[in-house]
């Protein structure tokens, strides 16, 4: 963690902002913005038309002069002028005069692990354009550890997977400090991406890239795993003809077309357990792996986890949020830093002859 506990308890806003979502945490007031990281904008005239769930759903479905764009990839700013439009527009008028009556106002936003020092450059910019004097780098393994009630701050290991929508990133924690950690571009867009190849190249049929997450809710529970439904009925359209069409797909056969990016997970885990030290990943064998981010909730994921690493897998009660949550927890106070005891005072004037035992007689 770039800041420490002390500067993020002076911040009054934090930020999450991630390639799928982007969330805003106001110190005393909680969770105000949770929306798509997306913006429609008409190229004609340079206007921002939409931001948030209703420019995700002009998504594909828009003339040609309005654009829809994200201006977050992989946890990275790629365009500070629109992420700061769009988180204006997403806070709203009220929230923005509210936090400029600050005299010093003061922001934390979560960054990668691996980021480098113009990704972070690009965070701090755009949220200077808000009106932040100073703004604060939070790890994004740190503060989901903490959204999700792990014991970052005690000598134990524990072990968090963030699963973004562009990256997965894993880690082993202790003392408030990330021990080894990885990070792998392969997210929940990798797999939305092997789903729709699948099924245009075993069933020639084009699935609306909006689709993709309602058919991986609708096979929630067991669908991807073996005691899931053998076949589920999907609506698309076809390669050739271009029409509407309905086809009975394999769940079994997509269970195998999203195990290659799943298998480069596994391979992370495999890495960051063996660069940790011995005595933590005996810890580990007992405490397991914690899971967090919107991709987690994957189906079969999980028990895909297990039965590789043979350690227990948990998902945190709210895996999505986690990350700010963690934030807002720092912010708010409400984790103290591990204190070590105090040694007994030494005697401000000892006697030499106390506690002495002579024997002077011949």
């Amino acid at each position: 963690m770039t800041a420490t506990l002390e500067q993020l308890r002076r911040c009054h806003f934090a930020v999450d902002l991630g390639a799928a979502r982007t969330r805003v945490y106001v110190r005393g007031t909680g969770l105000v913005v949770d929306q798509p990281s997306a913006a429609a904008v008409n190229t004609r005239t340079g206007a921002l038309i939409a931001v948030g769930e209703f420019a995700e759903r002009m998504t594909g479905r828009t003339p040609d002069y309005i654009r829809v764009v994200r201006p977050v990839s992989g946890g990275t700013v790629v365009d500070i002028e629109m992420a700061q439009r769009m988180l204006r527009h997403l806070l709203g008028d009220k929230m923005r005069r509210a936090l400029r009556r600050k005299p010093f106002l003061r922001a934390a936003v979560c960054t990668p692990h691996d980021a480098d020092p113009l990704a972070q450059r690009a965070a701090i910019e755009t949220l200077v354009g808000l009106g932040a004097r100073r703004v604060e780098l939070v790890d994004t393994l740190i503060a989901a550890a903490v959204g999700c009630g792990l014991p970052v701050e005690q000598p134990e290991a524990s072990m968090i997977m963030v699963c973004g929508a562009a990256a997965t990133e894993v880690a082993v924690l202790s003392l408030g400090a990330i021990v080894t950690a990885e990070r792998i571009r392969v997210g929940g867009e990798a797999v939305d991406h092997a789903i729709v190849q699948h099924l245009r190249h075993q069933h020639e049929l084009m699935l609306p890239s909006q689709n993709v997450r309602p058919l991986q809710l609708a096979l929630s529970g067991n669908g991807l795993t073996s005691q899931g439904p053998a076949s589920t009925e999907i609506h698309g359209r076809d390669v050739c003809t271009g029409l509407a069409r309905s086809v009975q797909v394999d769940t079994a056969a997509v269970r195998d077309a999203i195990q290659t990016p799943l298998t480069a997970v596994l391979d992370s885990i495999g890495k960051v357990l063996r660069d940790c030290p011995p005595d933590l990943v005996a810890d580990l064998a007992d405490r397991g792996i914690m899971m967090v981010g919107g991709s987690a909730l994957l189906p079969g994921f999980d028990e895909m986890l297990r039965q590789a690493t043979s350690m227990p897998v948990h998902i945190a009660e709210r895996p999505d949020v986690c990350a700010v949550q963690g934030l807002g927890t720092m912010l708010e106070g409400r984790i103290e830093p591990m204190e070590l005891a105090s040694a007994p005072e030494p005697d401000p004037d000892p006697d030499p002859d106390r506690d002495l035992d002579l024997d002077l007689t011949d």
